[in-house]
């Protein structure tokens, strides 16, 4: 690697973000396109993906493991119950996990691993509207010919 400052630009939010809104199976679970984002919106249920709390940034070199946030937010009226959020996130997370067998495009990262931080977590809004939170690592590098 040639550029040490690339490792700034692997962005594992984008790459994950980009990978579960083509997924067929996200797609087929979440009730069609266009319900996976960067923001809570409808149509509901939508998937939210955001930079996590955790990770690691290692030495800043090379390898990192951040932690991207998978947070599903159903309808505010309580629909899907409690164990469709929980299949539904279950299916996503699970999506994530085939990325590092995928061809990396463009200037996404390469993915190496992914794995969960914790556990899944109900935790609804203060309105009452479901929400459900899953963290996971996500070990990356920049792409070569980023570097």
């Amino acid at each position: 690697m040639t550029d040490a400052y690339a490792i700034a630009d692997a962005d594992p939010v984008a790459a994950v973000l980009s990978w579960l809104a083509e997924h067929p199976k996200v797609t087929q679970v979440l009730g069609g396109p266009g319900r996976v984002s960067g923001t809570r919106e409808a149509p509901w249920p939508h998937l939210r993906v955001a930079l996590g709390p955790g990770g690691s940034l290692g030495d800043l070199t090379w390898l990192t493991e951040p932690e991207v946030t998978l947070e599903l937010f159903g309808d505010p009226s309580g629909w899907p119950g409690p164990a469709a959020m929980s299949r539904i996130l279950k299916v996503c997370a699970v999506a994530v996990t085939e990325l590092p067998g995928s061809t990396p495009s463009g200037t996404h990262p390469v993915i190496s691993r992914v794995r969960p931080s914790g556990v899944l977590l109900e935790s609804p809004l203060e309105t009452g509207q479901p929400r459900w939170v899953m963290g996971l690592l996500v070990s990356l590098h920049p792409t070569p010919e980023s570097s």
